[in-house]
């Protein structure tokens, strides 16, 4: 028995010989000179040119407070750069993984386990500093115990 294959029904060319695969056949692609695929390009090189200036904010505010005795808060600092990273991972994901041409409820469930991730990030950061300052401090207390400085 032979198998009549209908051209519109392209699941044919997932079996078998998987080169028919990247024959063009199941390109989804418009024409690289229309007027939409223009637009996709100079987003993407729109969104490469803030990724590039957000770069090199970040490099030259970290040299500033490298070569300068500037008596800024650590938590400012950090902040800052947090805030800055968090701007690219947001372009990152929003254009070049195209988080952002998907449902709203699709990219919330992308992102919720994301923020997990970083608030326990955050709290086990958090809790390291904590016990860290509590092993110093019984340090301490045990030497002064012991020898009696």
């Amino acid at each position: 028995m032979s198998h009549h294959h209908d051209t519109h029904d392209l699941t044919h060319l997932y079996e078998g010989d998987q080169s028919k695969l990247y024959s063009g056949v199941l390109a989804h692609h418009e024409d690289i000179n229309s007027d939409e695929s223009r637009a996709k390009v100079k987003r993407i090189w729109k969104v490469t040119g803030i990724l590039t200036l957000i770069t090199i904010i970040e490099v030259f505010a970290g040299l500033m407070l490298y070569t300068s005795n500037a008596n800024v808060p650590h938590v400012l600092i950090i902040t800052f750069f947090v805030a800055f990273t968090l701007l690219k991972a947001y372009y990152i994901v929003k254009v070049f993984m195209h988080l952002g041409d998907e449902t709203k409820v699709f990219a919330k469930f992308v992102l919720f386990p994301m923020l997990l991730v970083v608030w326990l990030a955050v709290v086990l950061l958090v809790d390291s500093t904590y016990h860290l300052g509590i092993g110093e401090t019984f340090g301490h207390t045990v030497k002064a115990i012991v020898g009696g400085h």
